[in-house]
């Protein structure tokens, strides 16, 4: 006897963002990434459309990332130095979908890098790859302002994603993603209302930018909260699939940060030799934070290991795969 499998109907769908822009679109990007579009909860294809793949972006720095441990650096230490070469390696022989320019020699307690550096190495990395970029700042608020103002405005019309709109500075991103033609990344804390009003926010300035936001909802590591950055992942993708206007955008996680700053990627075997070998240990970690978060909905993973990257990139084949 044929069994008749239960289908869950949603009345609503999440947005698509397109990100990057051709030639003809006013940028010089050889093609645009689009995420978004779910008519259903991730993978369930037999309810409902998913009609784009998540996809990943590698993490370029712009000054050497001295705090990674060897076995990650080993794959980028021909590279580190200049992140255009590093940005090219990672789209042309590690496969990433966009790249992530993480703008780190910014930081006022370090090198404090100026805003006309950061739109210098921003100028290579176009160059060097074709790809959509995402760029995020130092992590300072108020340099970051300055930056990522000037990025917007050198590449104005390469629909750039600007990272990150926060509670603090959201006007100043919203502002110069509006006046260049850029998408935005809404972060907040790993609290579903605060992710619901800073979009209300940003809508407030300009309604076209609602079509234009991606989620940062902030997440975990394996190990370090990650079920409950699940949850909140959860809810947001049923409020969007509810009819939730204001939750209706795409996710992204920043998946390589979280999981390289933790002690089970850096702590050798010889400190704990019960955990297991360091290096494959790392790896795994990272792949399964990433795994995991694919489940909850997440769109656009921002990841660090080639070989995570990989084994990600093969997942996502599958769970692809029509089971309607």
């Amino acid at each position: 006897m044929a069994v008749e499998i239960f289908k869950e109907k949603y009345r609503s769908q999440v947005r698509e963002v397109v990100l990057g822009a051709t030639k003809e679109e006013g940028g010089t990007r050889a093609k645009t990434v689009k995420v978004g579009g779910q008519t259903a909860l991730p993978f369930l294809h037999f309810e409902g459309e998913n009609p784009n793949r998540p996809v990943v972006a590698m993490e370029v720095w712009d000054i050497v990332p001295e705090e990674w441990p060897a076995n990650l650096k080993g794959y980028f230490e021909d590279v580190y130095d200049d992140a255009a070469a590093w940005a090219k390696k990672c789209v042309e022989e590690y496969g990433a979908d966009l790249i992530a320019v993480r703008f780190k020699g910014a930081d006022p307690d370090g090198k404090d890098a100026s805003a006309e550096d950061c739109v210098a190495t921003l100028k290579k990395v176009l160059e060097a790859v074709d790809v959509p970029l995402i760029v995020y700042g130092c992590g300072k608020t108020e340099k970051d302002s300055k930056v990522i103002s000037a990025l917007a405005e050198a590449a104005a019309g390469e629909n750039l994603l600007l990272g990150v709109a926060e509670q603090e500075n959201y006007k100043i991103v919203a502002s110069a993603a509006m006046a260049h033609k850029h998408s935005v990344i809404a972060q907040s804390p790993i609290d579903i209302n605060i992710a619901k009003q800073l979009n209300i926010l940003i809508a407030e300035m300009s309604t076209p930018l609602l079509d234009r936001i991606i989620i940062d909802p902030t997440v975990a590591a394996l190990g370090y909260g990650l079920e409950y950055s699940y949850s909140i992942m959860e809810r947001a993708r049923f409020g969007a699939l509810q009819g939730d206007r204001m939750l209706a955008m795409p996710c992204i996680a920043n998946v390589g940060q979280e999981v390289w700053v933790k002690k089970e990627a850096h702590i050798s075997e010889e400190e704990m030799p019960e955990w297991g070998g360091q290096v494959e240990r790392s790896l795994a970690w990272e792949a399964a934070t990433a795994m995991a978060l694919l489940q909850s909905g997440i769109d656009i993973l921002v990841m660090r290991h080639p070989e995570a990257v990989k084994k990600i990139k093969s997942h996502v084949d599958e769970l692809m795969q029509d089971n309607s």
